[in-house]
């Protein structure tokens, strides 16, 4: 099956094999249909029957303007290049008459989606042409591999990788896509998307929520829901106790077990063992139903995830220029 996913993967950033399949998130898509200028990206002016006034490169300032000539400024962030083109020619008919100007894309920068985990090229890409999850991996250099009984063998864990938009996981199933190559999940990417590749070598837990110091924990055969939170800190004031929620296996179809902390402390209720990879979330708020929480027991595994990597692998004077802002920690 392997070998028929790598023919597949192939097809697909060839531009081949079936189509990709657009997200379930109501956002189309629409940067395809209509480009909208945005900081980082680059225009070639020239002025209709003057080519010694042609300029290359002219870059849309952070706060969404350019200058072209006398054009001081013009803000041309979230219009088409069409409509840029006309605001530029307004501002300059103070100062030639009718003038005409061809504008150009020379270098589209200002969407980008992020990669991160185990692929060899991690970072921050730019959303040029229409690219596909598969794709995108491929870009980023594809799974990292790692040797295993004299074997080659890929090392990532797909049940633990997810992909983010507009701070939501996406429905994509990644053991689906790569194990039984459904190319169903090769779901298109848009601008600002967030894709993770999780470690299968990594044995670490995580405790979220309202623990002291939430994160990630090295795994021991002896560990407990309760020595787990202890090892972060303990319980914030403001933690529900009675119901701990912890979450095990893939994120597509987890399962969860409901821990009552107090109970266990008394002695009426064994002691909770947990296993590599365990999300162990603890809620401010009372709640009767798993269901309740589970989507934020999730989301905060993502970020946590994708925080704990870049903290373990980007330095720190270069984060900020790396990766894009969110406000996923606000």
């Amino acid at each position: 099956m392997k070998h028929a996913l790598r023919l597949v993967f192939c097809c697909a950033v060839m531009g081949g094999g079936a189509p990709a399949a657009e997200p379930a998130t109501g956002s189309g898509a629409s940067w395809r249909e209509r480009y909208e200028l945005g900081p980082g990206d680059r225009l070639n002016i020239s002025f209709y029957g003057k080519p010694e006034l042609r300029r290359e490169l002219v870059t849309v300032t952070p706060d969404g303007c350019v200058t072209y000539l006398q054009a001081n400024n013009v803000k041309v962030e979230g219009r088409t290049i069409d409509e840029a083109r006309e605001i530029i020619e307004k501002d300059l008919a103070r100062f030639y008459r009718e003038p005409h100007l061809m504008v150009a894309p020379a270098e589209l920068r200002s969407k980008r989606y992020t990669i991160l985990g185990t692929v060899p090229d991690r970072g921050v890409y730019p959303l040029d042409q229409p690219v596909t999850l598969l794709e995108a991996i491929a870009r980023a250099g594809g799974i990292e591999t790692g040797l295993f009984e004299h074997r080659s063998v890929e090392l990532a864990d797909y049940s633990h990788s997810f992909m983010v938009r507009q701070r939501k996981r996406l429905p994509v199933d990644f053991e689906a896509l790569f194990m039984r190559g459904d190319l169903a999940q090769n779901v298109a990417i848009e601008p600002g998307d967030y894709i993770f590749l999780a470690s299968s070598v990594s044995n670490d837990y995580y405790v979220l929520g309202e623990v002291v110091r939430p994160g990630f924990q090295g795994y021991s055969n002896d560990a407990t829901v309760i020595t787990a939170i202890a090892k972060r800190e303990g319980f914030t004031p403001s933690a529900y106790r009675e119901r701990v929620l912890v979450v095990r296996g893939s994120l597509q179809q987890p399962e969860t077990f409901v821990v009552n902390v107090n109970e266990t402390l008394k002695g009426n209720a064994p002691a909770f063992r947990i296993q590599p990879k365990d999300i162990i979330f603890v809620s401010r708020r009372p709640w009767e139903k798993a269901e309740q929480i589970l989507d934020r027991a999730v989301v905060t595994f993502m970020e946590s995830a994708a925080s704990a990597w870049v903290s373990a692998n980007v330095p720190v004077g270069i984060r900020d220029r790396s990766l894009p802002k969110t406000d996923w920690n606000q």
